[in-house]
């Protein structure tokens, strides 16, 4: 097993890791919008918060020697399903091969969040 971190996506707010690998897989925690820079949450509304998780989900996942195109299952998490479309219309454009997913609206996410993504990839 070995822990996988880098600076190009926002370090832990907790006691966890960015994600954790295999031999075969790779397991990432949540993504939420926050700029890797500034520690920031991402300015904007879902759009904008979607494509900065996603961002820093793909960068934990090329630390870790993955990409986007071999994940095989998300799990997404949202403030408001009332997002869901405009979600969707952003994670798209990322996800062509349409990995496995769940999606649930959750009371309420890390600083605020809007949305948090986590996956799991192939090595």
């Amino acid at each position: 097993m070995k822990k996988i971190e880098t600076k190009n996506a926002p370090a832990a707010i907790g006691p966890y890791s960015q994600a954790m690998a295999t031999d075969a897989l790779v397991f990432t925690s949540g993504q939420i919008p926050l700029v890797p820079v500034t520690g920031e949450m991402a300015v904007g509304g879902i759009e904008e918060q979607t494509e900065q998780a996603i961002q820093n989900l793909k960068a934990v996942l090329e630390e870790a020697g993955s990409d986007l195109t071999k994940v095989l299952k998300t799990t997404c998490f949202l403030q408001h399903m009332s997002d869901f479309a405009a979600f969707n219309a952003v994670y798209e454009k990322h996800f062509p091969n349409k990995p496995a997913r769940s999606c649930f609206e959750v009371g309420a996410l890390p600083k605020g969040a809007l949305v948090e993504i986590e996956a799991v990839a192939e090595l």
